[in-house]
């Protein structure tokens, strides 16, 4: 199909010598194919200097196009980066603050995209409680999902696909292409449950990753100094909040039922390794080895899936007509500060990768502007050549990815999050990120924390906790500039605090759905996606 096109033009170029090539071809509307991943550290990319990794297919992609060094979420955790996705939008304004469904009549950009004559897809996770609306073909897992032999939810009803959820999800997406109407362009969401916890690696990754050993993150035993209020009593540490399950251990083989579902969820202060007992520091230092054997394996499946879905764009013919966008949901702490997990608005939960390549997109860039996931539905729709709503507060970052520096691009980031005390006893906070500083706001506790961001990068230092500090000219100057900017965003943003109290959240539930849906068995990858076609 693309030979015969470049003949087309080059047979018209050569029978009218003052026709251009962009005019002798029409003006094709390129295909759109975004990869999205569930907490992947932007730190564990080779592309963006990991120190326990490489991902050579993500690199292939960053090489080709564009790596922003300064891509940030709005509210770190799934459900609501995943409503913002759609949207364009804060969550205050798209309903989803917490683990409560979206409102698919809402308006949202798969909607707009094949209203403006794409044919519209997802393949994945979905995590937003209700069915998928605005796209052509859907099939996607309930809930988390599970690792193996996953079930998936469709138009008519649920199926289960035999093998390892990372790459069935890879194989969809390549049915996905190889069954794509070839009279449209296409949009494809292809999301990928891994890496999120439990961490269960498909064998050849999880062999290639057993016994490896990483190196620590310098703030591994972090004592949180100059932080006391939130930081001292959250619940996901790898000192103290990795279970039994998340660490592979093996229960004894008596127990059964709720009795082994008690004891995988345990938390150990000590553990039997290789006939030694471990405890204190040294057995902290083996949960981080552990979690991270098999957090970097399923981020190594999601690499080779990445790469197999590059690989059938090249053999289709799309490579050159269809722009690739691989991102995440949330960042994610590989110990950092002692964490694992994400939700705080420290660097490694409020940063994502986000790379770029395609038609219009200059090889080779690394934008750094600050850029957010409300921009991403404006992206699309500014690719499509679709006009962006006013509804949308997010913007395009399309003249980003021509090598633009757009003199009126955004200077600072907002960020809340709500869900307190949630799953890891989190508090709720909003804040602001600048190209130098931070100001977080734990509005409960009436606490604030500033940071230095240009000489304290790892965020150890508080500029606030010593009152001594907090008065200099300097510091008390930041903190007031700061403060106002943060105003001011929640202005410009519309955010009325309609969500502060947890009183105020909205119903429904994103997990345990689907359990009504007729069961259709077990399905082939082709099965599957000729089942994911919707009525009409």
């Amino acid at each position: 199909m693309r030979a015969c096109r470049i003949l087309v033009v080059s047979l018209a170029l050569a029978l009218f010598p003052g026709l251009s090539a962009s005019a002798a071809e029409p003006a094709r509307r390129p295909n759109i194919l975004f990869i999205f991943t569930d907490d992947h550290a932007q730190h564990a990319l080779s592309c963006y200097g990991s120190r326990v990794n490489v991902t050579p297919h993500l690199d292939r992609l960053a090489a080709a196009g564009a790596r922003f060094t300064n891509s940030f979420v709005t509210n770190s955790i799934c459900t609501p980066s995943r409503a913002t996705l759609l949207t364009g939008q804060y969550s205050h304004k798209n309903g989803v603050p917490v683990f409560n469904a979206f409102d698919g009549g809402r308006d949202h950009v798969a909607k707009r995209l094949q209203a403006g004559g794409y044919h519209t897809g997802v393949i994945g996770k979905w995590h937003l409680g209700s069915d998928p609306t605005g796209f052509d073909r859907w099939i996607v897992l309930p809930g988390q999902g599970d690792y193996w032999n996953p079930t998936f939810l469709v138009p008519g009803g649920k199926l289960t696909i035999e093998g390892h959820c990372t790459d069935i999800t890879g194989d969809l997406g390549v049915a996905f292409l190889r069954s794509r109407p070839r009279d449209k362009p296409f949009f494809l969401m292809l999301h990928q449950k891994a890496p999120h916890r439990g961490w269960q690696p498909d064998d050849r990754n999880r062999a290639k990753f057993a016994g490896k050993v990483f190196p620590e993150p310098d703030t591994l035993f972090d004592t949180y100094a100059t932080r006391p209020a939130a930081l001292p009593e959250n619940e996901q540490t790898i000192a103290r909040d990795l279970t039994r399950g998340d660490l592979k251990l093996e229960p004894p083989a008596e127990l059964a039922g709720k009795e082994r579902r008690q004891w995988l969820s345990a938390k150990p202060m000590q553990v039997e390794v290789d006939g030694r007992t471990l405890t204190g520091d040294e057995l902290v230092r083996w949960k981080y080895q552990r979690f991270m054997q098999d957090y970097l394996a399923c981020v190594q499946g999601v690499d080779d899936n990445v790469g197999k879905v590059l690989d059938e764009l090249d053999r289709e013919g799309l490579a050159d007509d269809t722009i690739v966008i691989y991102t995440t949901d949330n960042g994610w702490y590989l110990g950092d500060l002692g964490l694992y997990d994400k939700r705080f608005m420290y660097e490694p939960g409020l940063r994502v990768p986000l790379l770029a390549r395609g038609p219009g997109i200059r090889v080779g860039i690394t934008p750094d502007q600050p850029v957010a996931n409300i921009d991403l539905a404006p992206t699309f729709l500014d690719l499509a050549g679709l006009p962006v709503p006013e509804s949308m507060q997010g913007r395009s970052v399309a003249p980003l990815l021509r090598g633009e520096q757009p003199a009126d691009w955004r200077r600072s980031v907002y960020y809340r999050y709500y869900h307190d005390p949630g799953h890891h006893n989190t508090r709720a906070h909003c804040g602001v990120r600048t190209p130098t500083h931070k100001l977080i706001h734990y509005w409960k506790v009436g606490a604030y924390e500033l940071y230095d961001l240009r000489t304290d990068p790892t965020e150890q230092h508080n500029l606030l906790f010593d009152e001594a500090e907090a008065r200099t000219p300097d510091v008390a100057a930041v903190f007031a500039a700061l403060k106002d900017e943060l105003e001011r965003l929640k202005r410009e943003y519309g955010d009325d605090d309609r969500y502060a109290d947890p009183a105020t959240w909205p119903p429904g539930a994103v997990d345990g759905v689907g359990g009504d849906k007729p069961a259709l068995g077990r399905k082939t990858v082709a099965e599957a996606m000729a089942a994911s076609v919707t009525a009409g």
